[in-house]
C-alpha cells in the first residue's frame, strides 16, 4: 500500500486551539502556545491533528462562521505562526489537517456584506437568496433549538436568504461557478503551505432544490469530485475527511467515485454508548453489519466525542428517547437533537466503561479521533453556553487557569467542580500516575501503531451465546506489518462474564494479550472459554 495511504495507520486528536495552550498571556489559546505544548502530543502517541477553526471569525459557531478564509484569527497569532506551528509538526511526524468550511461563511464576510447590499451587487448571486420563505420545504432544520426556519428575512433587500445553521451562517451557492472556483482556489492556499488535509465540515447541504431534502444530492458528489481531482492531480498524498451525519448506505457515495478518502462514521457512535448502558451488543452489531468494508484505499473514521453534541440524528425515535434518558437526564444536558457532554461525564466517570470504549475505538474498523482532553478524563459545565460547556481549556496543572494561561481572564473559564476540576484532573498528574487514563490510553495507541492489522486489516464480527459479549476478529495477511489475527473480546456488563468462542479455525496456536503480554491457553477449539471481570476487554494476537 502507498505511503500516501498514511491515514490508515494514523491516531488522529481534535485539537481546539482556542482551548489547548496561551503562549502570549493574552488569555487565549494560540499557535505559540500550542508550539510549546506540542511534545505533549508526541509523549500521547498521535500521528495527525485535526486543527479546529483558526480563520478570522465572530464566533457565533467556534470559529465554523468564517469572515476570512485566507487568514488567521489575530487572537491565535499570524500566519507566519501557523506556518512554524506546522513546520514544528512535521518536524515530530505529526500530520496536520484542518478545517475547510464549504457549505457557509459569516455574515461579517465581505463577500455576505457586499451580498445584501443590493440585489444587483456582483456578490448578490454568491448566497442563496428567495423573495419567500416558502421554498426547500423538504428541508430539515438542524439546529432546532434555536432556529425555526432555514430562511431569514433581510432587511436591507427585503429578500430570504438561506442557512443550514445559524442565521450569522449565510449559505454559498453553489450554483454559481464562481463560488465553486473561489473554494478550490482557498484548498490550495492551504495546501501550499503544506497541510496534509482536510476535516471538510457540512458536506451534504451544498446545493438545494425542489422536492429534494436537500442532502446527498448529485450536484454535490459532483463538485466534491471537482475537489478530489484537485487534490490528487496537484497535491498528491494529501486527504478529505467527510463530515456527513449520515447512515452508512448514505455515506458511500462519499467514499467511492473519487470523492472522500476517509468518512466520519456517526451511526456507530451512540451504539457504542447505547451497548455499554444495556449490557448488549445488539445494536452495536446492527450498525456494524448495516457498514461496508471499504477498499484498501478508503477508511471509516471512528470516535467517542468531538466538540459538537453527542449526536442523535442517526437512531431510532425510540433509540434517541431512550439516549436522552440514561445519559442526559438533566435537560441542560441535551441540544438540538443530541447531548452536550464529555465521554468522561457521560460514563459516570467510571474508568472500566472509559477504558472498555476506547479499547473498541482503537481496535474497531477505521481511523480513531480522539477529543483533546479526553485522554485525561476531562469533564464538562452544563450551565453554559451552546456547546461551550465541552470546550473549556485543557487542564495542565493546578496552577492558575490550570496552566492554560497567565492572564488574569481567559477565553473560557476552566472546570473548577469537585471531580473534574482542574485540581483534580490535569495533565501533569496524569503523568505521574502509572495507572491514570491518559498512560492507559498511551498504551492502547502505542500497541496500535505497532500492529497494522487495526488500520488496515478486515472484520469478522462473533456471536457467542452470551450477548453481553462483543467479540470479533481482524485479519491481515501480512506478518511483517505484525500480528496477522486479533481475536477481540468486549464484556459490556457490570459483572463478570463467562463467554465460550468457536476458535478451530486458529489451529493450535497460544495466543497472547497484546495490550498486557499474558499469554493464553492454546486455541483451536470450538468450545474456548474466557472469563472477563466487569467491562474487561483483550486483544488476542496471533
Amino acid at each position: 500500500m502507498s505511503s500516501n495511504h498514511w491515514y490508515k495507520d494514523a491516531v488522529f486528536y481534535e485539537l481546539n486551539l482556542r482551548a489547548f495552550a496561551d503562549g502570549n498571556g493574552d488569555g487565549h489559546g494560540d499557535f505559540i502556545g500550542l508550539i510549546e505544548r506540542m511534545d505533549y502530543l508526541v509523549e500521547l502517541g498521535v500521528t495527525a491533528i485535526w486543527l479546529m477553526p483558526f480563520y478570522p471569525s465572530p464566533l457565533k459557531d467556534n470559529g465554523y462562521d468564517i469572515s476570512d478564509f485566507y487568514n488567521i484569527d489575530p487572537a491565535y497569532g499570524t500566519l507566519d505562526d501557523f506556518k512554524r506551528a506546522l513546520a514544528e509538526f512535521h518536524k515530530r511526524g505529526i500530520r496536520v489537517t484542518v478545517d475547510l468550511v464549504v457549505n457557509h461563511t459569516s455574515d461579517q464576510h465581505p463577500w455576505f456584506i457586499e451580498s445584501r447590499s443590493s440585489k444587483d451587487n456582483p456578490k448578490r448571486d454568491w448566497y442563496v437568496w428567495s423573495d419567500t420563505d416558502q421554498k426547500y420545504q423538504g428541508t430539515r432544520i438542524i439546529f432546532v433549538d434555536t432556529e425555526p426556519s432555514n430562511w431569514t428575512l433581510d432587511p436591507l433587500t427585503g429578500e430570504y436568504f438561506w442557512h443550514r445553521f445559524y442565521k450569522e451562517q449565510p449559505d454559498l451557492n453553489y450554483d454559481n461557478p464562481e463560488v465553486q472556483a473561489e473554494m478550490l482556489n482557498i484548498m490550495r492556499f492551504w495546501l501550499k503551505l503544506g497541510i496534509d488535509g482536510f476535516r471538510v465540515d457540512a458536506v451534504p447541504y451544498l446545493f438545494e432544490r425542489e422536492g429534494q431534502n436537500g442532502e446527498n444530492l448529485p450536484e454535490t458528489h459532483a463538485y466534491i469530485k471537482q475537489m478530489r481531482a484537485m487534490m490528487d492531480r496537484e497535491f498528491p498524498g494529501t486527504i478529505m475527511l467527510a463530515e456527513a451525519n449520515q447512515w452508512p448506505k448514505d455515506l458511500m457515495p462519499y467514499l467511492q467515485g473519487g470523492e472522500f478518502h476517509m468518512g466520519f462514521h456517526f451511526p456507530l457512535m451512540p451504539r457504542l454508548f447505547m451497548a455499554v448502558r444495556q449490557h448488549n451488543r445488539r445494536e452495536l452489531i446492527n450498525i456494524l453489519n448495516e457498514t461496508p468494508m471499504l477498499p484498501e484505499d478508503l477508511q471509516w473514521c471512528i470516535f467517542l466525542r468531538n466538540h459538537d453534541e453527542l449526536t442523535l440524528e442517526m437512531v431510532t425515535e425510540e433509540q434517541r428517547q431512550w439516549m436522552w434518558k440514561e445519559y442526559a437526564p438533566d435537560p441542560r444536558m441535551k441540544l438540538n437533537l443530541g447531548i452536550r457532554r464529555r465521554l468522561a461525564p457521560l460514563l459516570d466517570n467510571d474508568r472500566r466503561r472509559i477504558d472498555l470504549l476506547n479499547a473498541l475505538l482503537f481496535s474497531l474498523p477505521g481511523t480513531p479521533i480522539l477529543y483533546y482532553g479526553d485522554e485525561i478524563g476531562m469533564g464538562d459545565d452544563i450551565w453554559r453556553y451552546d456547546r461551550n460547556g465541552v470546550r473549556t481549556p485543557l487542564q495542565w496543572d493546578t496552577s492558575k487557569h490550570a496552566g492554560f494561561s497567565t492572564a488574569d481572564k481567559i477565553v473560557e473559564e476552566v472546570i473548577t467542580d469537585e471531580v473534574y476540576g482542574f485540581h483534580r484532573v490535569n495533565v501533569a498528574a496524569a503523568r505521574q500516575d502509572a495507572g491514570s487514563l491518559f498512560n492507559a490510553i498511551r498504551h492502547q495507541i502505542s500497541v496500535r501503531k505497532q500492529h497494522q492489522i487495526f488500520g488496515r486489516g478486515d472484520f469478522q464480527i462473533l456471536y457467542p451465546a452470551n450477548e453481553a459479549i462483543f467479540a470479533f476478529e481482524r485479519f491481515l495477511e501480512k506478518p511483517e506489518l505484525g500480528a496477522t489475527r486479533v481475536l477481540v473480546v468486549a464484556n459490556l456488563a457490570d459483572s463478570e462474564q463467562e463467554v465460550v468462542l468457536d476458535t478451530s479455525a486458529y489451529g493450535n496456536v497460544a495466543p497472547i494479550d497484546l495490550l498486557t503480554g499474558q499469554v493464553y491457553p492454546n486455541l483451536g477449539s470450538d468450545t474456548y472459554t474466557l472469563r472477563l471481570p466487569a467491562y474487561g476487554y483483550i486483544w488476542l494476537g496471533v
